[in-house]
């Protein structure tokens, strides 16, 4: 297993052990699949899916530096501000990228009621050790 996806796990069970009240229902990250790049050295390709239960939200975040990333809404309706951008809700099937460096402010289900998935596709350095920190 790398160390992305142990960070990505660790970031989960870290905002899934607060108390109730503390922050809304959390997202829950799945690795999909890693694989090094091999015409392109040095890049790697990781998929993710974060499913959002009913109200659920990410932590505002940032992304690593190298990292291009592409989100397509699997199911339901997912809220994204990236960077300066507006908020802006998309349906299943719909989907946007973040440049390197993103500040993901905003990553929430739209709906109280409905679960939403997202899957989430990054090209990053190789040795990046963290694809996503929270903003303190």
């Amino acid at each position: 297993m790398s160390t992305r996806f142990v960070t990505s796990a660790l970031f989960v069970a870290i905002a899934s052990a607060l108390p109730a009240d503390a922050h809304d229902p959390g997202d829950v990250v799945t690795p999909h699949f890693e694989k090094a790049i091999p015409n392109i050295p040095g890049k790697t390709l990781t998929a993710l899916i974060v499913n959002y239960p009913p109200g659920g939200a990410s932590v505002p975040h940032t992304h690593a530096k190298s990292s291009f990333i592409f989100a397509y809404v699997l199911s339901g309706e997912v809220v994204s501000k990236v960077n300066d951008g507006p908020t802006q809700t998309y349906r299943a099937g719909e989907s946007w990228y973040e440049p390197p460096a993103s500040t993901h402010l905003v990553s929430r289900n739209a709906s109280q009621t409905t679960p939403a998935k997202l899957l989430a596709v990054f090209v990053a350095d190789t040795d990046e050790e963290e694809l996503t920190t929270p903003i303190k």
